[in-house]
């Protein structure tokens, strides 16, 4: 998952918002101005609105917290992380590469629960002491925002540990299926596929309660949740299974080695007439003689506007050859994919001794696939 908004880096790590967690937030804010306003009426609108917002604010730096605890925690084991996105039903600490062993993936799966519990019953504490009593509605606004953080806390942490993969949960489960079986493969599965059966299971329940409790809004945000968590899991599972396929694939097995070639001096509306409408193809290498000096995709084609694309040569928009990102046909297919993703691009030039062997790109791995299943169906 994307974050559309940057809010720029802890440690190192790049922290962005996904529109979506504006949604959960409002929402929050909504709700507790709602709840204040009933148990407290002598409360101004300023002080209820004001103790609604900062709870929202600060459910933002408590999801901060969660998913800073795994991102360390698989840092300190020797695991890249790129990113940590937060959106409407938690965080994602975008992780370059799994676990090496079940007992890395417990501890970095579980210890973000375990940091929400432990904020959650600090804050509550914090409110017990700023003179909150069980049972009793709060009788100050820091009270208030306290002990409805703490509870929130406690609320996160119970819904990540639900085992639907890829929850913390899920992902627990499978460290645990890990460490029985010895097989991560078939751990990722039964975990996605007991993922799977939660998220019917909670889909099932809040539809449930939407329609016998007179349109509860409840069960409709529940049932939302359960699909959410039912779409996650099954594109785990498709990502275990192209995982599976590639293993032990290298570039060399799925790569084009025909490389289609382009002049530099060529124009940007030749160039998509000749080859981009006519070759179908994502990306071409940009010749200057016989010297292979960058490659150019509709991406940069797309940076231009079409008025100028008559004036505008290949050379003066492609991406240099000195800037690209290359690899090897000896590099594991699923480390060329890793890089593919961590860099946002769609192809990567396969260069060996110096010469172009080939492009490696995301259609060429799908194909490969399609022409797997084909021969394993016959």
């Amino acid at each position: 998952m994307q974050a559309q908004v940057k809010l720029g880096r802890i440690a190192g790590i790049a922290i962005g918002l996904h529109y979506s967690w504006f949604i959960i937030a409002l929402l929050i804010a909504l709700s507790l101005a709602a709840h204040f306003h009933m148990a407290n009426p002598h409360w101004s609108d300023v002080t209820v609105w004001s103790a609604a917002i900062i709870t929202g604010v600060m459910f933002f730096a408590a999801l901060l917290l969660h998913e800073l605890a795994h991102s360390i925690l698989a840092r300190a084991r020797g695991l890249k992380v790129r990113e940590i996105t937060l959106f409407a039903l938690g965080g994602v600490s975008q992780i370059e590469s799994e676990a090496p062993d079940a007992k890395g993936e417990f501890w970095i799966a579980i210890v973000g629960p375990i940091t929400s519990a432990v904020i959650g019953i600090v804050l509550i504490g914090a409110a017990w002491l700023a003179g909150w009593r069980s049972g009793a509605e709060p009788a100050t606004p820091i009270t208030a925002v306290l002990l409805w953080l703490g509870y929130i806390n406690l609320a996160l942490a119970v819904f990540n540990m639900i085992p639907g993969y890829p929850l913390d949960g899920g992902r627990v489960l499978r460290a645990v299926i890990w460490w029985m079986t010895r097989n991560a493969d078939r751990a990722t599965r039964l975990a996605t596929q007991i993922g799977q059966a939660v998220a019917f299971v909670i889909i099932l329940l809040g539809l449930f309660q939407f329609f016998t409790e007179r349109g509860n809004f409840g069960g409709l945000w529940l049932a939302f949740i359960g699909w959410f968590l039912l779409d996650a899991a099954r594109t785990s599972y498709a990502q275990v299974g192209l995982m599976t396929e590639l293993r032990g694939r290298t570039v060399a097995d799925i790569m084009d080695r025909t490389c289609p070639t382009v002049d530099a001096y060529l124009s940007l509306q030749d160039f998509v007439d000749e080859f981009l409408l006519r070759g179908g193809l994502r990306g071409y290498v940009v010749v200057h003689g016989d010297q292979i000096v960058g490659l150019i995709t509709p991406h940069e084609v797309k940076a231009v506007g079409r008025d100028l694309w008559p004036r505008t040569s290949v050379q003066a928009v492609m991406q240099p050859l000195a800037q690209l990102r290359t690899v090897s046909p000896e590099t594991p297919a699923i480390q060329a994919l890793q890089m593919m993703g961590r860099d946002d691009i769609n192809q990567l030039p396969v260069v060996s001794n110096g010469h172009l062997e080939g492009l490696f790109s995301r259609s060429h791995v799908v194909r490969f696939l399609q022409a797997h299943a084909q021969l394993h169906t016959h």
